[in-house]
């Protein structure tokens, strides 16, 4: 139900369930986890979904299957979702989304888990849950810190999907693809990033993520410390080997 790819400095991690649109069960969730801690050692992790679609949401036989559970089996079942939400965020490399066809749900959310998304033209995005009678609830963590209340509240609320220029317009996808030309641009886009310093990259990450909740001066302390040790990597001494040359 995974496929995982190590191609140079970039992990590559596919949703393989094209005959349910990717849809997330309790396999699909764990080997997702599995493959975010084997992707480590490269430079840049995409997600992407195995074509027409990045990922319909939760598995429909999955919903069914516990329909009548109670509150503790519920629990479980959010808690894997929402474990492989924060191994994305806190992956230590960034983690790009590779939207083609439909991201719905969880799908929606594991896209707006990761650090950037990248989208065809002809993608949809939504958070269909209150639709069906529930909430998007784990992604409402994610989606508040992509645009702002108002907007977070509308999409999740009316549960509407939107077009991909339309969540890029949202703050929800960074780049919007033609569809013929997707898969050259994205693997553009993604080639230029890892070819930026592994550990100029991977503070940023952390950097920014850090920050949530802070006050002003305390994510300017924060990153008086994150500058002092990045400057002391072995990326910044070749970098500046290299800048104070020209």
């Amino acid at each position: 139900m995974i496929d995982f790819e190590l191609a140079g400095p970039v992990a590559k991690i596919t949703l393989n369930r094209p005959e349910k649109r990717n849809a997330l069960n309790n396999e699909l969730m764990s080997g997702l986890f599995s493959s975010l801690g084997r992707a480590e050692t490269a430079r840049v992790v995409t997600i992407s979904g195995a074509e027409p679609d990045f990922c319909a949401g939760m598995d429909i036989e999955l919903l069914h299957r516990t329909a009548d559970a109670g509150v503790m089996e519920h629990i479980e079942l959010a808690q894997k979702l929402a474990r492989v939400y924060s191994a994305i965020r806190k992956h230590p490399r960034p983690v790009i989304a590779l939207v083609k066809g439909r991201a719905l749900g969880g799908g929606a959310g594991i896209a707006t888990a990761c650090d950037l998304v990248l989208a065809s033209e002809s993608a949809q995005i939504g958070y269909p849950e209150v639709k069906i009678g529930f909430m998007p609830a784990m992604v409402m963590a994610l989606l508040r810190r992509s645009v702002g209340e108002k907007r977070a509240f509308e999409v999740m609320a009316m549960g509407d999907p939107f077009t991909a220029r339309q969540a890029r317009k949202l703050g929800i996808v960074n780049h919007v693809y033609s569809d013929e030309t997707f898969d050259a641009d994205a693997a553009a886009f993604v080639a230029a990033l890892a070819s930026r310093a592994p550990s100029a990259v991977g503070l940023t990450k952390r950097l920014l993520y850090h920050t949530d909740g802070m006050s002003f001066d305390q994510a300017m302390e924060a990153g008086i410390e994150a500058n002092a040790m990045s400057r002391m990597t072995e990326d910044a001494r070749k970098g500046m080997e290299k800048f104070t040359k020209k």
